[in-house]
Protein backbone atom coordinates (compact mmCIF):
# COMPACT_ATOMS: atom_id res chain seq x y z
CA UNK A 1 0.00 0.00 0.00
CA UNK A 2 0.65 3.43 0.33
CA UNK A 3 3.46 4.99 2.43
CA UNK A 4 5.08 1.84 3.29
CA UNK A 5 8.59 1.86 4.65
CA UNK A 6 11.51 0.73 1.85
CA UNK A 7 11.52 -3.02 1.40
CA UNK A 8 14.82 -2.75 2.17
CA UNK A 9 14.92 -2.14 5.51
CA UNK A 10 12.11 -4.76 6.32
CA UNK A 11 12.91 -7.10 9.39
CA UNK A 12 11.72 -10.64 7.56
CA UNK A 13 13.07 -9.94 4.25
CA UNK A 14 11.52 -13.25 2.49
CA UNK A 15 15.05 -14.76 1.80
CA UNK A 16 15.70 -14.74 5.99
CA UNK A 17 12.24 -16.27 6.91
CA UNK A 18 13.34 -19.39 4.24
CA UNK A 19 16.03 -19.19 5.35
CA UNK A 20 15.38 -18.85 9.36
CA UNK A 21 13.33 -21.87 8.77
CA UNK A 22 16.01 -24.17 7.27
CA UNK A 23 18.80 -23.34 10.01
CA UNK A 24 15.94 -23.96 12.61
CA UNK A 25 15.74 -27.59 11.72
CA UNK A 26 18.83 -28.01 10.73
CA UNK A 27 19.76 -27.57 14.71
CA UNK A 28 16.73 -30.03 15.60
CA UNK A 29 16.49 -33.60 16.61
CA UNK A 30 15.82 -35.80 19.41
CA UNK A 31 18.97 -35.48 21.06
CA UNK A 32 19.19 -31.57 21.42
CA UNK A 33 20.88 -31.39 18.11
CA UNK A 34 23.75 -33.94 18.98
CA UNK A 35 22.38 -36.32 16.27
CA UNK A 36 22.81 -34.23 13.60
CA UNK A 37 19.62 -32.65 12.79
CA UNK A 38 17.54 -31.69 9.98
CA UNK A 39 19.19 -32.47 6.92
CA UNK A 40 18.32 -29.80 4.03
CA UNK A 41 17.41 -31.74 1.25
CA UNK A 42 16.77 -29.90 -1.88
CA UNK A 43 13.48 -29.13 -3.42
CA UNK A 44 12.27 -31.68 -5.80
CA UNK A 45 11.47 -30.32 -9.42
CA UNK A 46 7.93 -29.02 -10.31
CA UNK A 47 7.94 -31.35 -13.04
CA UNK A 48 7.91 -34.80 -11.38
CA UNK A 49 9.63 -37.20 -14.01
CA UNK A 50 9.31 -40.03 -11.75
CA UNK A 51 5.91 -40.08 -10.94
CA UNK A 52 3.27 -40.43 -13.73
CA UNK A 53 0.50 -39.48 -11.48
CA UNK A 54 1.59 -36.14 -10.61
CA UNK A 55 1.01 -33.18 -13.14
CA UNK A 56 3.15 -30.70 -11.03
CA UNK A 57 4.86 -31.58 -8.35
CA UNK A 58 1.78 -29.72 -5.74
CA UNK A 59 3.52 -30.74 -2.13
CA UNK A 60 6.72 -30.85 0.04
CA UNK A 61 5.77 -34.64 0.87
CA UNK A 62 5.99 -35.46 -3.17
CA UNK A 63 9.75 -36.62 -3.48
CA UNK A 64 9.85 -38.56 0.04
CA UNK A 65 6.80 -40.94 -0.96
CA UNK A 66 9.01 -44.01 -1.63
CA UNK A 67 10.03 -43.55 2.31
CA UNK A 68 6.01 -43.06 3.23
CA UNK A 69 5.60 -45.94 1.22
CA UNK A 70 8.24 -48.61 2.33
CA UNK A 71 9.42 -48.50 -0.94
CA UNK A 72 12.82 -46.83 -1.01
CA UNK A 73 15.75 -48.37 -2.78
CA UNK A 74 18.05 -49.17 -0.49
CA UNK A 75 20.86 -47.98 -2.59
CA UNK A 76 18.81 -44.29 -2.76
CA UNK A 77 20.32 -41.32 -1.28
CA UNK A 78 17.08 -41.24 0.46
CA UNK A 79 17.05 -44.55 2.16
CA UNK A 80 19.42 -43.64 5.09
CA UNK A 81 17.41 -39.84 5.51
CA UNK A 82 16.00 -39.69 9.30
CA UNK A 83 14.99 -35.94 9.36
CA UNK A 84 14.87 -33.58 6.58
CA UNK A 85 13.60 -29.65 5.69
CA UNK A 86 13.55 -27.48 3.18
CA UNK A 87 11.55 -25.13 0.88
CA UNK A 88 9.73 -26.90 -1.77
CA UNK A 89 8.23 -25.38 -5.39
CA UNK A 90 5.02 -26.54 -6.32
CA UNK A 91 2.23 -25.33 -8.85
CA UNK A 92 -0.96 -26.00 -8.38
CA UNK A 93 -2.82 -25.56 -11.63
CA UNK A 94 -4.56 -28.40 -13.53
CA UNK A 95 -5.23 -31.67 -12.19
CA UNK A 96 -7.09 -31.67 -8.79
CA UNK A 97 -5.78 -28.44 -7.35
CA UNK A 98 -6.70 -25.79 -10.18
CA UNK A 99 -6.42 -22.35 -8.47
CA UNK A 100 -5.62 -20.93 -12.17
CA UNK A 101 -9.17 -19.23 -12.77
CA UNK A 102 -8.99 -17.54 -9.27
CA UNK A 103 -5.86 -16.07 -9.59
CA UNK A 104 -5.69 -12.66 -9.93
CA UNK A 105 -9.17 -12.16 -8.65
CA UNK A 106 -8.42 -12.22 -4.89
CA UNK A 107 -5.04 -11.36 -2.84
CA UNK A 108 -4.58 -15.13 -1.77
CA UNK A 109 -4.57 -17.31 -4.94
CA UNK A 110 -0.94 -18.49 -5.94
CA UNK A 111 -0.38 -21.54 -8.73
CA UNK A 112 3.12 -21.26 -7.93
CA UNK A 113 4.48 -21.13 -4.02
CA UNK A 114 6.78 -22.18 -2.01
CA UNK A 115 6.22 -25.06 0.82
CA UNK A 116 8.11 -24.68 3.93
CA UNK A 117 9.03 -28.31 5.31
CA UNK A 118 10.60 -30.54 7.91
CA UNK A 119 9.86 -33.94 8.18
CA UNK A 120 10.62 -37.26 10.40
CA UNK A 121 11.20 -40.34 8.98
CA UNK A 122 9.98 -42.65 11.58
CA UNK A 123 12.20 -40.92 13.81
CA UNK A 124 10.70 -38.27 16.13
CA UNK A 125 6.59 -38.01 16.36
CA UNK A 126 3.80 -35.34 17.64
CA UNK A 127 5.74 -34.62 21.15
CA UNK A 128 8.89 -33.20 19.13
CA UNK A 129 6.93 -31.80 16.21
CA UNK A 130 4.81 -29.45 18.00
CA UNK A 131 7.10 -28.61 20.37
CA UNK A 132 9.14 -27.10 17.24
CA UNK A 133 6.19 -25.77 15.57
CA UNK A 134 5.65 -23.80 19.00
CA UNK A 135 9.18 -22.84 19.82
CA UNK A 136 9.71 -21.14 15.86
CA UNK A 137 6.54 -19.38 15.80
CA UNK A 138 6.34 -18.23 18.97
CA UNK A 139 10.04 -17.75 20.14
CA UNK A 140 11.97 -17.03 16.85
CA UNK A 141 9.53 -15.34 14.08
CA UNK A 142 7.93 -13.99 17.39
CA UNK A 143 4.26 -14.14 16.69
CA UNK A 144 1.85 -13.49 19.20
CA UNK A 145 0.74 -16.44 21.18
CA UNK A 146 -2.76 -15.14 21.70
CA UNK A 147 -3.18 -15.06 17.92
CA UNK A 148 -2.75 -18.82 17.40
CA UNK A 149 -4.84 -21.35 17.44
CA UNK A 150 -4.60 -25.11 16.86
CA UNK A 151 -6.86 -28.13 15.19
CA UNK A 152 -7.00 -31.76 15.62
CA UNK A 153 -8.41 -34.29 14.26
CA UNK A 154 -11.97 -35.41 15.73
CA UNK A 155 -12.06 -38.71 13.81
CA UNK A 156 -14.95 -40.57 12.55
CA UNK A 157 -15.62 -43.10 15.26
CA UNK A 158 -19.17 -40.83 16.33
CA UNK A 159 -20.17 -41.60 12.97
CA UNK A 160 -19.38 -45.06 12.82
CA UNK A 161 -15.94 -44.74 11.27
CA UNK A 162 -12.50 -46.39 12.36
CA UNK A 163 -10.46 -43.39 13.25
CA UNK A 164 -10.36 -42.25 16.93
CA UNK A 165 -9.92 -38.53 18.14
CA UNK A 166 -6.37 -37.53 17.82
CA UNK A 167 -6.25 -36.77 21.86
CA UNK A 168 -2.81 -37.22 22.03
CA UNK A 169 -2.49 -33.37 20.01
CA UNK A 170 -4.83 -31.83 21.55
CA UNK A 171 -3.43 -32.69 25.01
CA UNK A 172 -0.21 -31.53 23.55
CA UNK A 173 -1.07 -28.16 22.42
CA UNK A 174 -3.02 -27.55 25.74
CA UNK A 175 0.76 -26.77 27.30
CA UNK A 176 0.83 -24.19 25.22
CA UNK A 177 -2.95 -22.74 24.40
CA UNK A 178 -6.25 -22.19 26.46
CA UNK A 179 -8.60 -25.14 25.85
CA UNK A 180 -10.89 -22.51 23.61
CA UNK A 181 -8.30 -22.20 21.82
CA UNK A 182 -7.67 -25.57 20.72
CA UNK A 183 -10.28 -27.06 18.55
CA UNK A 184 -11.18 -30.40 16.74
CA UNK A 185 -11.52 -30.30 13.36
CA UNK A 186 -13.24 -32.58 10.99
CA UNK A 187 -11.85 -35.45 8.39
CA UNK A 188 -12.05 -33.27 5.86
CA UNK A 189 -9.66 -30.64 7.11
CA UNK A 190 -7.64 -32.58 9.67
CA UNK A 191 -7.82 -36.15 7.96
CA UNK A 192 -4.81 -36.43 5.59
CA UNK A 193 -5.04 -39.31 2.72
CA UNK A 194 -2.04 -40.20 -0.18
CA UNK A 195 -4.91 -41.77 -2.27
CA UNK A 196 -7.58 -43.90 -2.03
CA UNK A 197 -5.61 -46.49 -0.84
CA UNK A 198 -2.03 -45.93 1.16
CA UNK A 199 -0.24 -43.87 3.80
CA UNK A 200 -2.45 -41.54 6.12
CA UNK A 201 -2.85 -40.36 9.07
CA UNK A 202 -4.51 -37.55 11.48
CA UNK A 203 -3.24 -34.17 11.01
CA UNK A 204 -2.95 -30.61 13.01
CA UNK A 205 -3.17 -27.13 11.77
CA UNK A 206 -1.90 -23.94 13.62
CA UNK A 207 -3.93 -20.54 12.29
CA UNK A 208 -3.15 -17.20 12.80
CA UNK A 209 -5.70 -14.69 13.33
CA UNK A 210 -4.14 -11.21 11.62
CA UNK A 211 -6.49 -9.01 13.63
CA UNK A 212 -5.72 -9.76 17.45
CA UNK A 213 -7.45 -8.80 20.40
CA UNK A 214 -10.89 -10.67 20.04
CA UNK A 215 -11.52 -14.66 20.67
CA UNK A 216 -11.61 -15.71 16.82
CA UNK A 217 -11.88 -19.45 17.36
CA UNK A 218 -15.45 -19.00 15.60
CA UNK A 219 -13.17 -18.01 11.77
CA UNK A 220 -11.17 -20.64 11.85
CA UNK A 221 -11.51 -22.86 8.73
CA UNK A 222 -14.16 -20.51 7.68
CA UNK A 223 -12.14 -19.09 4.23
CA UNK A 224 -11.56 -15.80 6.48
CA UNK A 225 -9.19 -14.06 4.94
CA UNK A 226 -7.87 -12.88 7.99
CA UNK A 227 -8.09 -15.75 9.83
CA UNK A 228 -5.50 -18.43 8.03
CA UNK A 229 -4.31 -21.83 8.70
CA UNK A 230 -0.56 -21.32 8.47
CA UNK A 231 1.18 -24.79 8.58
CA UNK A 232 -0.32 -28.13 8.75
CA UNK A 233 1.42 -31.60 10.12
CA UNK A 234 0.46 -34.16 9.18
CA UNK A 235 0.96 -37.59 11.36
CA UNK A 236 1.66 -40.67 8.88
CA UNK A 237 0.67 -43.56 11.19
CA UNK A 238 -1.83 -45.36 9.70
CA UNK A 239 -2.39 -47.15 6.49
CA UNK A 240 -5.88 -47.28 4.43
CA UNK A 241 -6.59 -50.75 2.74
CA UNK A 242 -8.09 -51.74 -0.52
CA UNK A 243 -11.05 -52.74 1.63
CA UNK A 244 -11.05 -49.26 2.69
CA UNK A 245 -10.05 -50.81 6.68
CA UNK A 246 -7.28 -49.47 8.58
CA UNK A 247 -3.86 -51.11 10.10
CA UNK A 248 -1.22 -49.11 12.01
CA UNK A 249 1.86 -48.51 10.28
CA UNK A 250 5.20 -50.07 11.55
CA UNK A 251 7.14 -46.66 11.48
CA UNK A 252 4.79 -43.24 12.23
CA UNK A 253 6.24 -40.13 10.40
CA UNK A 254 5.74 -36.48 10.06
CA UNK A 255 5.51 -34.52 7.05
CA UNK A 256 4.33 -30.88 7.35
CA UNK A 257 3.81 -27.55 5.44
CA UNK A 258 3.68 -24.05 5.92
CA UNK A 259 3.15 -21.48 2.80
CA UNK A 260 6.21 -19.15 2.87
CA UNK A 261 4.39 -16.56 1.25
CA UNK A 262 1.62 -16.75 3.83
CA UNK A 263 4.01 -16.63 7.10
CA UNK A 264 5.99 -14.04 5.22
CA UNK A 265 3.03 -11.77 5.07
CA UNK A 266 2.58 -12.43 8.36
CA UNK A 267 5.60 -11.33 9.35
CA UNK A 268 5.69 -8.50 7.49
CA UNK A 269 2.96 -7.16 8.91
CA UNK A 270 1.09 -7.15 5.91
CA UNK A 271 -2.73 -8.32 4.84
CA UNK A 272 -1.71 -10.02 1.22
CA UNK A 273 1.24 -12.03 0.03
CA UNK A 274 0.96 -9.95 -2.94
CA UNK A 275 2.20 -6.67 -0.82
CA UNK A 276 5.69 -8.65 0.61
CA UNK A 277 9.14 -8.30 -0.72
CA UNK A 278 8.23 -11.83 -3.00
CA UNK A 279 6.39 -9.78 -5.55
CA UNK A 280 7.06 -5.92 -5.14
CA UNK A 281 10.49 -6.50 -7.58
CA UNK A 282 8.24 -7.73 -9.95
CA UNK A 283 5.10 -4.98 -9.66
CA UNK A 284 8.37 -2.37 -9.70
CA UNK A 285 9.31 -3.81 -13.10
CA UNK A 286 5.95 -4.10 -14.75
CA UNK A 287 5.20 -0.12 -13.75
CA UNK A 288 8.12 1.30 -14.95
CA UNK A 289 8.41 -0.86 -18.24
CA UNK A 290 4.36 0.10 -18.78
CA UNK A 291 4.47 2.99 -17.28
CA UNK A 292 1.06 1.75 -16.07
CA UNK A 293 0.09 3.12 -12.56
CA UNK A 294 1.15 1.64 -9.27
CA UNK A 295 -0.45 -1.26 -7.67
CA UNK A 296 -2.69 -0.41 -5.35
CA UNK A 297 -4.41 -3.99 -4.05
CA UNK A 298 -7.72 -3.70 -4.78
CA UNK A 299 -10.04 -6.42 -5.58
CA UNK A 300 -13.77 -7.34 -7.17
CA UNK A 301 -15.93 -3.90 -7.78
CA UNK A 302 -13.06 -1.51 -6.25
CA UNK A 303 -10.51 -2.42 -8.69
CA UNK A 304 -12.46 -0.90 -11.53
CA UNK A 305 -10.15 -0.38 -14.25
CA UNK A 306 -9.02 -4.21 -13.35
CA UNK A 307 -5.58 -3.02 -13.38
CA UNK A 308 -4.80 -4.68 -9.87
CA UNK A 309 -6.06 -8.29 -11.12
CA UNK A 310 -3.66 -7.96 -13.94
CA UNK A 311 -0.74 -7.36 -11.98
CA UNK A 312 -1.29 -9.95 -9.65
CA UNK A 313 -2.06 -12.59 -12.86
CA UNK A 314 1.07 -11.47 -14.26
CA UNK A 315 3.35 -11.93 -11.53
CA UNK A 316 1.91 -14.73 -10.49
CA UNK A 317 2.35 -16.34 -13.82
CA UNK A 318 5.22 -15.38 -15.00
CA UNK A 319 6.75 -16.59 -11.46
CA UNK A 320 5.20 -19.72 -12.89
CA UNK A 321 6.77 -20.35 -16.29
CA UNK A 322 9.86 -18.89 -14.80
CA UNK A 323 10.40 -22.05 -13.27
CA UNK A 324 8.24 -24.71 -14.61
CA UNK A 325 10.28 -24.09 -18.11
CA UNK A 326 13.46 -24.14 -16.38
CA UNK A 327 12.75 -27.23 -14.72
CA UNK A 328 12.02 -28.45 -18.39
CA UNK A 329 8.37 -27.95 -19.25
CA UNK A 330 7.34 -26.34 -22.27
CA UNK A 331 4.51 -24.68 -23.50
CA UNK A 332 2.50 -27.42 -25.53
CA UNK A 333 -0.78 -29.26 -26.61
CA UNK A 334 -1.02 -32.21 -24.25
CA UNK A 335 -1.14 -32.70 -20.41
CA UNK A 336 1.39 -30.37 -17.79
CA UNK A 337 2.74 -28.56 -21.30
CA UNK A 338 -0.90 -27.75 -22.09
CA UNK A 339 -1.31 -26.12 -18.27
CA UNK A 340 1.62 -24.10 -19.31
CA UNK A 341 0.70 -22.67 -22.15
CA UNK A 342 -2.68 -21.74 -21.16
CA UNK A 343 -0.91 -20.06 -18.08
CA UNK A 344 1.03 -18.28 -20.28
CA UNK A 345 -1.69 -17.16 -22.96
CA UNK A 346 -3.29 -16.06 -19.86
CA UNK A 347 -0.90 -14.14 -18.46
CA UNK A 348 -0.06 -12.57 -21.56
CA UNK A 349 -3.91 -11.39 -22.16
CA UNK A 350 -3.80 -9.49 -18.97
CA UNK A 351 -0.72 -7.76 -19.99
CA UNK A 352 -1.85 -6.78 -23.19
CA UNK A 353 -5.27 -6.07 -22.42
CA UNK A 354 -5.02 -4.16 -19.13
CA UNK A 355 -1.60 -3.01 -18.38
CA UNK A 356 -1.03 -0.50 -21.17
CA UNK A 357 -2.08 3.09 -20.81
CA UNK A 358 -4.85 4.06 -24.12
CA UNK A 359 -2.55 5.11 -26.74
CA UNK A 360 0.32 3.05 -26.08
CA UNK A 361 0.97 -0.32 -27.78
CA UNK A 362 1.94 -3.87 -26.05
CA UNK A 363 5.29 -4.27 -27.15
CA UNK A 364 5.90 -8.41 -27.46
CA UNK A 365 8.81 -9.39 -25.13
CA UNK A 366 7.34 -7.28 -22.28
CA UNK A 367 6.01 -10.70 -20.28
CA UNK A 368 8.91 -12.76 -20.63
CA UNK A 369 11.16 -10.00 -20.37
CA UNK A 370 9.74 -10.20 -16.44
CA UNK A 371 11.43 -14.12 -16.20
CA UNK A 372 15.08 -12.30 -15.06
CA UNK A 373 13.34 -10.56 -11.53
CA UNK A 374 12.17 -13.84 -11.02
CA UNK A 375 15.74 -15.00 -11.27
CA UNK A 376 17.05 -12.15 -9.23
CA UNK A 377 14.15 -12.45 -6.99
CA UNK A 378 14.61 -16.79 -6.05
CA UNK A 379 18.17 -17.04 -7.84
CA UNK A 380 19.93 -17.80 -4.31
CA UNK A 381 17.22 -19.87 -3.39
CA UNK A 382 17.05 -22.10 -6.02
CA UNK A 383 20.42 -21.86 -7.95
CA UNK A 384 18.61 -23.71 -10.93
CA UNK A 385 17.23 -20.98 -12.46
CA UNK A 386 20.94 -19.34 -12.66
CA UNK A 387 21.36 -22.55 -14.79
CA UNK A 388 19.66 -25.90 -14.79
CA UNK A 389 22.23 -28.29 -17.48
CA UNK A 390 20.27 -31.67 -16.42
CA UNK A 391 17.62 -29.83 -18.63
CA UNK A 392 19.85 -27.98 -20.90
CA UNK A 393 18.26 -24.49 -19.45
CA UNK A 394 19.85 -21.26 -19.13
CA UNK A 395 17.93 -18.21 -17.92
CA UNK A 396 18.47 -17.07 -21.54
CA UNK A 397 16.81 -19.88 -22.77
CA UNK A 398 13.95 -19.89 -20.17
CA UNK A 399 12.52 -16.18 -21.42
CA UNK A 400 13.30 -17.10 -25.18
CA UNK A 401 10.75 -20.23 -25.09
CA UNK A 402 8.65 -17.80 -23.22
CA UNK A 403 9.10 -14.70 -26.02
CA UNK A 404 8.37 -17.47 -28.79
CA UNK A 405 5.09 -18.36 -27.44
CA UNK A 406 4.07 -14.79 -26.43
CA UNK A 407 4.68 -13.83 -30.34
CA UNK A 408 2.47 -16.56 -31.31
CA UNK A 409 -0.09 -15.99 -29.19
CA UNK A 410 -0.26 -12.22 -29.70
CA UNK A 411 -1.30 -12.87 -33.49
CA UNK A 412 -4.09 -14.92 -32.85
CA UNK A 413 -4.93 -12.68 -29.64
CA UNK A 414 -5.37 -9.54 -31.41
CA UNK A 415 -7.80 -11.16 -34.19
CA UNK A 416 -9.19 -13.09 -31.99
CA UNK A 417 -10.47 -10.53 -29.23
CA UNK A 418 -11.30 -8.45 -32.53
CA UNK A 419 -13.91 -11.27 -33.79
CA UNK A 420 -15.12 -11.82 -29.74
CA UNK A 421 -16.36 -8.43 -29.98
CA UNK A 422 -18.07 -9.10 -33.18
CA UNK A 423 -19.67 -11.64 -31.28
CA UNK A 424 -20.11 -10.58 -28.13
CA UNK A 425 -21.97 -7.60 -29.88
CA UNK A 426 -24.43 -10.02 -32.25
CA UNK A 427 -25.00 -12.49 -29.25
CA UNK A 428 -25.71 -9.41 -26.80
CA UNK A 429 -29.60 -9.82 -26.48
CA UNK A 430 -29.19 -13.24 -25.80
CA UNK A 431 -26.94 -12.73 -22.51
CA UNK A 432 -24.89 -15.39 -24.00
CA UNK A 433 -22.08 -16.33 -26.58
CA UNK A 434 -23.54 -18.76 -28.81
CA UNK A 435 -22.19 -22.44 -28.93
CA UNK A 436 -21.40 -22.04 -32.98
CA UNK A 437 -19.41 -18.77 -32.06
CA UNK A 438 -17.66 -19.89 -29.36
CA UNK A 439 -16.52 -23.27 -31.49
CA UNK A 440 -15.75 -20.66 -34.54
CA UNK A 441 -13.11 -18.79 -32.12
CA UNK A 442 -11.29 -21.91 -31.50
CA UNK A 443 -11.36 -23.87 -34.57
CA UNK A 444 -10.74 -20.44 -36.75
CA UNK A 445 -8.88 -18.12 -34.01
CA UNK A 446 -7.13 -21.06 -32.26
CA UNK A 447 -8.91 -19.41 -29.39
CA UNK A 448 -9.09 -21.40 -26.49
CA UNK A 449 -12.66 -21.77 -24.95
CA UNK A 450 -11.34 -21.12 -21.50
CA UNK A 451 -10.20 -17.64 -22.77
CA UNK A 452 -13.65 -17.24 -24.32
CA UNK A 453 -15.43 -17.76 -21.13
CA UNK A 454 -13.28 -16.02 -19.25
CA UNK A 455 -13.72 -12.71 -21.48
CA UNK A 456 -17.33 -13.22 -21.67
CA UNK A 457 -17.36 -13.13 -17.93
CA UNK A 458 -15.58 -9.64 -17.85
CA UNK A 459 -18.61 -8.47 -20.25
CA UNK A 460 -21.12 -9.91 -18.07
CA UNK A 461 -22.48 -12.32 -20.20
CA UNK A 462 -22.22 -16.09 -20.37
CA UNK A 463 -20.94 -18.64 -23.15
CA UNK A 464 -23.14 -21.72 -23.87
CA UNK A 465 -20.99 -24.41 -22.92
CA UNK A 466 -23.20 -27.18 -23.99
CA UNK A 467 -24.01 -25.80 -27.16
CA UNK A 468 -19.81 -25.58 -27.71
CA UNK A 469 -19.51 -28.92 -26.30
CA UNK A 470 -21.55 -30.31 -29.00
CA UNK A 471 -19.99 -28.51 -32.18
CA UNK A 472 -16.93 -30.04 -31.13
CA UNK A 473 -18.42 -33.40 -30.55
CA UNK A 474 -19.99 -33.11 -34.14
CA UNK A 475 -16.09 -31.80 -35.80
CA UNK A 476 -14.43 -34.76 -33.68
CA UNK A 477 -17.53 -37.19 -35.33
CA UNK A 478 -15.98 -35.72 -38.53
CA UNK A 479 -12.34 -36.13 -38.10
CA UNK A 480 -12.89 -39.40 -37.00
CA UNK A 481 -14.22 -40.26 -40.30
CA UNK A 482 -17.68 -41.79 -38.81
CA UNK A 483 -17.90 -42.22 -42.77
CA UNK A 484 -19.94 -44.33 -45.76
CA UNK A 485 -18.83 -47.28 -46.18
CA UNK A 486 -15.31 -48.12 -48.09
CA UNK A 487 -14.46 -44.06 -47.49
CA UNK A 488 -11.10 -43.60 -46.64
CA UNK A 489 -10.69 -40.74 -43.86
CA UNK A 490 -7.68 -39.25 -43.36
CA UNK A 491 -7.06 -38.45 -40.06
CA UNK A 492 -4.65 -38.76 -37.24
CA UNK A 493 -5.72 -40.19 -34.12
CA UNK A 494 -3.44 -41.05 -31.04
CA UNK A 495 -2.44 -44.02 -31.73
CA UNK A 496 -0.51 -42.34 -34.88
CA UNK A 497 0.69 -39.65 -33.26
CA UNK A 498 2.35 -41.52 -31.39
CA UNK A 499 3.77 -43.69 -34.09
CA UNK A 500 5.51 -40.92 -35.89
CA UNK A 501 7.05 -39.48 -32.87
CA UNK A 502 8.09 -42.32 -31.71
CA UNK A 503 9.01 -44.46 -34.73
CA UNK A 504 9.23 -41.78 -37.62
CA UNK A 505 11.07 -39.26 -35.55
CA UNK A 506 8.12 -36.65 -36.08
CA UNK A 507 7.10 -34.58 -33.18
CA UNK A 508 4.03 -32.02 -32.99
CA UNK A 509 5.13 -28.60 -33.62
CA UNK A 510 3.94 -24.71 -33.19
CA UNK A 511 1.25 -24.87 -35.96
CA UNK A 512 0.21 -21.34 -34.30
CA UNK A 513 0.91 -19.86 -38.49
CA UNK A 514 -1.49 -21.79 -39.62
CA UNK A 515 -3.61 -18.62 -38.61
CA UNK A 516 -1.64 -16.57 -40.19
CA UNK A 517 -2.89 -16.59 -43.77
CA UNK A 518 -3.23 -14.37 -46.40
CA UNK A 519 -5.35 -15.44 -49.57
CA UNK A 520 -3.59 -17.52 -52.08
CA UNK A 521 -0.36 -17.16 -53.34
CA UNK A 522 0.65 -13.84 -52.00
CA UNK A 523 1.27 -15.19 -48.53
CA UNK A 524 5.49 -15.51 -47.74
CA UNK A 525 6.78 -19.03 -49.07
CA UNK A 526 8.27 -21.84 -46.98
CA UNK A 527 10.06 -25.00 -47.96
CA UNK A 528 9.11 -28.02 -46.09
CA UNK A 529 10.67 -32.17 -46.28
CA UNK A 530 7.79 -34.31 -46.23
CA UNK A 531 7.99 -36.84 -43.66
CA UNK A 532 5.45 -39.40 -43.82
CA UNK A 533 2.73 -40.40 -45.88
CA UNK A 534 -0.76 -41.67 -44.51
CA UNK A 535 -3.35 -43.64 -46.62
CA UNK A 536 -5.89 -43.83 -43.60
CA UNK A 537 -4.70 -47.13 -42.75
CA UNK A 538 -0.57 -46.98 -42.66
CA UNK A 539 2.26 -45.31 -43.06
CA UNK A 540 3.77 -45.93 -46.21
CA UNK A 541 7.75 -45.11 -47.63
CA UNK A 542 6.30 -44.02 -50.47
CA UNK A 543 2.84 -43.47 -52.94
CA UNK A 544 2.25 -44.31 -56.61
CA UNK A 545 0.51 -41.58 -58.73
CA UNK A 546 -3.32 -41.75 -57.91
CA UNK A 547 -3.14 -42.70 -54.13
CA UNK A 548 -4.61 -41.16 -52.04
CA UNK A 549 -3.09 -40.08 -48.71
CA UNK A 550 -2.41 -37.73 -46.18
CA UNK A 551 1.43 -35.86 -46.33
CA UNK A 552 2.93 -35.11 -43.10
CA UNK A 553 5.17 -31.78 -43.80
CA UNK A 554 8.20 -30.46 -41.23
CA UNK A 555 8.53 -26.74 -42.22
Amino acid sequence: GQGDPDMSELEWPVSRVRKTFIEFFQSKDEKGGADGGHTFWASNSVVPYDDPTLLFTNAGMNQFKPIFMGTVDPKSPLAPLKRACNSQKCIRAGGKHNDLDDVGKDVYHHTFFEMLGNWSFATYFKKEATAWAWELLTNVYGLEPDRLYATYCEGDQHKGGTVPPDEETRQLWLQYLPPERVLKGNMKDNFWEMGDTGPCGPCTELHYDRIGGRNAAHLVNMDDPNVLEIWNVVFIQMFRNKDQSLSMLPGKHVDTGMGLERITSILQGKMSNYDTDIFTPIFDAIHKRTGVRPYTGKVGKDDSDGIDMAYRVVADHIRTLTIAVTDGAQPGNDGRNYVIRRILRRGVRYARQYLYPPGTQYEAGFFSSLSSIVVDVLGEAFPELKGNPGVGMTPEKVASIILEEEVSFLRTLDRGIAQFEKFAEMDQSAGRISGEHAFMLYDTFGFPVDLTLLMAEEKGISVDSQGYEECMEKQRAKSRGEAKEGEVVLVLEAEQTDKLAKELGVVATDDSTKYDWTSAGSGPRGNATVKAIWDGKEFLSGAKEWTYCGLIFAM
